[in-house]
């Protein structure tokens, strides 16, 4: 293998392989949920064990917070809430309804890139908006009130996460001269800050849904090994090939979560998705993949 094919190999073999994996971390968090360590907590252990363990590497970029500190601060608000609404969405919700509908994520970010960063839409960024629009339409789409509408609080969490993730993409494009460093101790940092304090007012509004659990020692430390081994490995497969590959090919290798997320879901639960649901998520899913494509240099 050549030095160019190596550079073009090892970054798309990091990428598949990442996006694999979130989609199917979904599955070992399950287990933990039902050791009794579920929810927030869950959350805040395995962020808060990725954080811990990159700390050697990324304290250095403490200094860059001064810097930008509102765009910072910004960043840690939507990675804190794209991440632990996610987690409370997989664990409740049906997970390819959950994850297509995260992944309107680039319809987000295409109207926030043309709203903030002054970014054109494309004729083919419009068709993805069009087509991954009608998509979320279909899936949402509540016989009962005869409108589109989420269908319970996985669908919130999965439309928010989606939401605050397209946001924290938008406001890192923005911070050019910030390291990837100080970008990875924002992520998950934020999700401490914007957890914790949820504990908090959770408790003081209703102590009954905020317990704090009680779980074995070997659940305590499966979701240790999660946090290193899952959240703080995917993390950096995933910023290393969209580090070293162009934005368009790293987001239609992406799009392999969906895949996984489909697989694991045939093979290792009973959850049925409709006909409906389907051919919704099939337009998410090719509004995804041009909005990926519109963001390559020539325009399709």
């Amino acid at each position: 293998m050549s030095s160019n094919d190596a550079r073009r190999f090892y970054p798309a073999l990091a990428m598949m392989i990442g996006a694999s994996l979130w989609g199917v971390i979904w599955y070992p968090m399950r287990l933990l949920e039902a050791g009794g360590l579920g929810g927030i907590w869950l959350t805040l252990t395995l962020y808060g064990t990725a954080l811990i363990a990159s700390l050697p590497r990324t304290a250095r970029a403490i200094p860059e917070f001064a810097r930008s500190p509102g765009w910072l601060a910004l960043l840690m608000l939507a990675a804190g809430w794209t991440n632990i609404a996610f987690v409370e969405a997989v664990l409740e919700g049906n997970i390819l309804r959950v994850l297509l509908l995260f992944y309107l994520s680039p319809l987000w970010a295409t109207l926030m890139g043309w709203l903030f960063l002054h970014e054109r839409i494309t004729r083919t960024g419009f068709a993805s908006l069009v087509i991954a629009m009608s998509g979320a339409l279909l899936m949402l789409w509540n016989p009962i009130l005869g409108a589109p509408w989420p269908q319970g609080k996985a669908d919130w969490m999965a439309l928010t996460a989606g939401f605050a993730f397209a946001l924290s993409n938008v406001v890192t494009r923005k911070l050019q001269d910030v390291s990837i460093e100080a970008k990875v101790l924002s992520v998950w940092s934020g999700v401490m800050i914007v957890g914790v304090p949820m504990i908090v007012i959770g408790f003081v509004i209703d102590p009954d849904s905020i317990r704090m659990p009680h779980p074995s020692g070997s659940i305590l430390v499966s979701a240790v090994a999660l946090g290193l081994f899952g959240i703080l490995l995917m993390t950096l497969l995933v910023q290393y090939g969209v580090t070293h590959m162009p934005v368009h090919r790293s987001a239609v290798l992406a799009l392999i979560e969906l895949v996984a997320g489909a697989i694991a879901q045939q093979l290792l639960t009973d959850e049925v998705v409709t006909l409906r649901e389907w051919v919704g998520g099939g337009l998410i899913v090719v509004g995804a993949y041009l909005s990926a494509r519109a963001s390559s240099p020539k325009d399709y």
